[in-house]
């Protein structure tokens, strides 16, 4: 699979790079009790990681879960971590959960700003799901590659160990875990605010939201950098939430002989 170089020019006019003020990390969550904290604890340190970084350059950043019809736990154990925002709906679907959660987000700095408003270009937003873990470099990384012109960050996951075996050595072989990779995942995204917006914002789909975001990110011709230095533990469970998720692509290329092309996420 090709795709754009790994940095796009970037404009020196009103999408120009520029250091971020804020951060929002938007998490969709269904029925996740299970891994939940997994998550939770990992966006904690990645959240820490952020004061090895010089206070003028240092951004304010919020959490906000999106809980997503859930039915066990999980808005109880979302409460143990009081930092992190929480809002609830019934759409059950990843696309609408991404978006409402975004927008949910943006309209929340608009009502805390000053009159003269926070420039979206100086907000950045990153997204994961709640069946993973972020490194601790995530939001370090993601911004370095902000200040240096990138609009849009694509990075890599990696299954964790309910993948072992022959099934963890095919699953290696079908990735390209490298700088410049092929792959798009919500749970390993972040992308400039102004960009979102102008792309349309998620879809409100139960699959693929983060393929098609990415897809009108591009004709926009955005600066995208596509990095391996930040790759999210996910589950390697085969019955995910969403109906073409991970979960779906495991079983469909790592537990099953394919005569075709295996697919690339």
């Amino acid at each position: 699979m090709t795709g754009p170089t790994p940095f796009a020019p970037v404009s020196s006019g009103p999408n120009r790079p520029g250091s971020i003020h804020t951060v929002v990390v938007v998490v969709p969550v269904r029925n996740e009790e299970a891994l939940l904290p997994r998550c939770l604890d990992a966006l904690t340190a990645a959240i820490d990681a952020l004061g090895n970084v010089p206070e003028t350059e240092r951004p304010k950043v919020s959490v906000l879960l999106v809980l997503d019809r859930c039915t066990d736990r999980s808005a109880r154990i979302a409460a143990v971590w009081k930092n992190f925002d929480q809002c609830e709906i019934r759409a059950g679907a990843v696309g609408v959960a991404r978006r409402d959660g975004v927008r949910q987000a943006l309209g929340s700095l608009r009502a805390s700003s000053p009159p003269s408003g926070l420039a979206s270009h100086r907000i950045w937003i990153a997204t994961t799901d709640a069946d993973s873990a972020v490194p601790p470099n995530w939001l370090v990384t993601q911004l370095a590659l902000a200040r240096n012109g990138g609009e849009l960050v694509l990075g890599t996951v990696r299954p964790d160990d309910e993948i072992m075996g022959q099934e963890l050595l095919r699953w290696q072989s079908l990735q390209v875990l490298e700088e410049g990779h092929c792959h798009v995942h919500g749970a390993n995204l972040g992308v400039r605010a102004d960009r979102y917006l102008e792309a349309g914002e998620f879809a409100p789909v139960d699959r693929d939201e983060d393929v098609l975001l990415v897809g009108a990110l591009r004709a926009l011709g955005v600066a995208e950098a596509r990095t391996a230095l930040i790759p999210v533990l996910t589950s390697g469970r085969r019955v995910g939430r969403t109906p073409a998720g991970f979960a779906g692509y495991l079983r469909e290329n790592v537990d099953v002989d394919q005569r075709d092309e295996p697919a690339v996420r």
